[in-house]
């Protein structure tokens, strides 16, 4: 409870109880060792997406949620924004997604831009549902988008994009599916072959989008709810869907469509790409309305974790709603904690030591001396912590320890005079006594190792 001042303007506010110390329900604190694994994505994401060709920018956290409502849909716009009227009068939102923010960057200068415009960002949203494992109300998040191919080109790269992340962060083959659809195809399947009126293929659209997250029996009577008369002929017309494990076992009536040709050209690309994790399936949806074409998600297989980790599409009418000329685009989005949580079930997750690259330990009254050691090695580059306690020597060490810097230099009297140093290793314990040009070198070798670009292994 909070009493507010009252009367004379010393009064003061009385906290009755204390503050929590835990983050917002769906919000988590990054600590120095959660930080580095963010860090340690977020160099991957960019790494990927730069050796793709695609450039970074950036964009405000608040948008007029108007374009949200407009595309999105209305469940993200209405029931998940963090939407408040601004002081000016405007209804404004925290970002929930990237996907109408870079459409409208892109009509803004659509007349400017190169093309293809190959574009990536990094940066947090927030959502306002429930939170759970991967999923969180603020989330960062990788955003990558190609504006100007109209070809089945486009999805290949962005796929193949999509499997080159996978693969620099040490996944296999065999840890994760790429399962592609297409909405054309969708809109045939619920239009001709299911009988569907828009209303209804909508709900049912949202329906197939959960159907993994439901049980077999509710999926089947909301299916009936939303099939009305027609349940009779339409269920086993959707049972047949599910089963399908295949464009050669789909229905005649879809296997026929010119739409399959399409997704046909797309696994050959990706074929000839090097993508071995690609599957068809008819049952993924992609819940957003601004999808016009391909649709694609990564799942992991780990039973453990058997989730979307990455995903994507076409949406060739987005940067229309902003008056300018139509433009085709399709891009995917991979969030932080969702790639984590894969590398934590894969045992992926690399030793992400301090960025702090020495821990100097003082020993006796050599302070001077050891402010301008410290000064010197940061000259060079070398990331420096110098103990200014006077601490006994055990909890100095104990202090660089508990931090994981690597390296720990002590420095004394007959150091001082010797201008040798011992230096040693925090993870092997080992000791090394070495002049100062050698301590540079051996830190910044030890660095270049550590900071090895995954890319460099993929094939």
């Amino acid at each position: 409870m909070v009493n507010l001042p009252r009367g004379s303007k010393n009064e003061t506010i009385t906290l009755m109880s204390a503050l929590s110390s835990q983050p917002y329900k769906g919000t988590r604190d990054y600590y120095p060792e959660d930080k580095r694994v963010q860090n340690y994505i977020f160099a991957v994401w960019r790494q990927v997406s730069e050796r793709f060709g695609y450039e970074e920018y950036g964009a405000p956290t608040l948008e007029p949620l108007d374009i949200y409502a407009a595309k999105s849909g209305q469940e993200l716009a209405n029931e998940q924004t963090y939407s408040f009227t601004d002081r000016g009068g405007r209804i404004v939102a925290i970002r929930p997604e990237m996907t109408p923010t870079i459409s409208r960057m892109v009509a803004a200068r659509r007349q400017e831009l190169a093309y293809p415009a190959r574009l990536y960002s990094i940066a947090n949203f927030m959502r306002y549902e429930r939170p759970q494992r991967g999923r969180e109300r603020e989330f960062w998040q990788l955003n990558v988008d190609m504006f100007g191919v109209d070809e089945i080109a486009g999805e290949a790269e962005v796929i193949m994009m999509a499997d080159g992340v996978m693969k620099a962060f040490g996944a296999k083959d065999k840890d994760f599916v790429i399962k592609i659809n297409n909405r054309k195809l969708i809109n045939f399947m619920m239009a001709q072959y299911l009988g569907l009126d828009a209303v209804q293929a909508q709900l049912m659209v949202k329906l197939f989008d959960r159907k993994d997250k439901i049980g077999s029996v509710e999926f089947s009577d909301q299916a009936r709810e939303i099939l009305g008369e027609a349940a009779i002929e339409g269920l086993p017309k959707i049972d047949a869907l599910l089963n399908a494990k295949s464009m050669a076992e789909l229905p005649v009536e879809i296997r026929n469509s010119s739409v399959v040709e399409e997704v046909q050209e797309l696994f050959t690309l990706l074929e000839r790409g090097g993508v071995k994790s690609a599957i068809f399936d008819i049952t993924l949806m992609r819940g957003l309305d601004y999808y016009t074409g391909t649709v694609f998600e990564v799942f992991d297989m780990d039973p453990d974790n058997n989730r979307s980790v990455l995903g994507g599409g076409r949406y060739d009418g987005l940067v229309g709603l902003f008056g300018a000329e139509p433009i085709s685009a399709v891009g995917m989005a991979q969030g932080g904690t969702t790639i984590e949580n894969f590398l934590a079930v894969h045992k992926l997750l690399p030793k992400l030591g301090s960025t702090t690259d020495v821990y100097i330990v003082v020993l006796g009254d050599v302070s001077k001396a050891a402010a301008k050691l410290a000064r010197d090695l940061r000259n060079e580059g070398v990331n420096v912590e110098l103990d200014i306690t006077d601490r006994k020597l055990d909890k100095q060490i104990k202090t660089a320890v508990k931090k994981s810097v690597p390296y720990i230099l002590f420095i004394g009297e007959d150091e001082v005079k010797s201008e040798v140093y011992t230096v040693k290793d925090t993870s092997s314990t080992e000791e090394q006594k070495l002049g100062f040009s050698r301590i540079v070198s051996v830190i910044k070798d030890r660095r270049r190792v550590a900071e090895a670009d995954p890319l460099d292994d993929l094939v």
